[in-house]
């Protein structure tokens, strides 16, 4: 396995700092951070600079492209009631479960403390998403009580305008459908 880099040993306020820089620079001028980065008291190469340069402009670069692939896909298939949330939100439930299982089921010879420690991060993201979960489920019903409100002043206004009962009721079915 290969040593961790330099550059990641560093403090993390410095490596922020380091990052905030080449962000900065245009991901470039390695010799001058290198530089920087000694009269801070850290001996790393501009090589070293470089290839840490090179894996934060491709993690940039993988994360816009994820903001831009689900910008594309809340776009053509919106998401009102924030479906793929629940969703998430049930897979992750779902893993915590496995920890628990897992946890209950490790070996009795395991440190009682570190038992505790793992108990007690699993008991926080169980109530952290509890309440993600209600919230979520609050926000679709939200959606849908607003859509429900939008479709019956639709009508109304449908049927003052003198449109037929069937124009009114595909009118309302597709309000109705962007809660669903």
């Amino acid at each position: 396995m290969p040593e961790p880099s330099k550059v990641s040993q560093l403090p993390e306020a410095v490596r922020l700092e380091l990052d905030r820089r080449l962000l900065q620079n245009g991901f470039s001028d390695h010799v001058a951070l290198a530089a920087w980065l000694v009269e801070q008291g850290f001996e790393i190469s501009k090589s070293s600079v470089g290839r840490h340069s090179q894996q934060l402009k491709e993690r940039l670069a993988a994360i816009k492209a994820s903001t831009e692939a689900a910008r594309l896909i809340v776009a053509e298939a919106g998401d009102d009631t924030d479906d793929r949330a629940a969703a998430v939100i049930s897979l992750t439930q779902t893993h915590v479960f496995d920890v628990l299982l897992l946890l209950r089921d490790a070996e009795a010879e395991e440190d009682p403390t570190l038992r505790a420690v793992v108990l007690s991060k699993v008991a926080r993201a169980v109530a952290d998403l509890t309440r993600a979960s209600v919230a979520q489920k609050r926000f679709a019903e939200q959606v849908r009580a607003k859509a429900k409100e939008a479709a019956a002043t639709a009508e109304r206004v449908a049927k003052k305008g003198g449109l037929s009962a069937d124009a009114v009721n595909e009118i309302r079915a597709s309000i109705l459908g962007i809660a669903a």
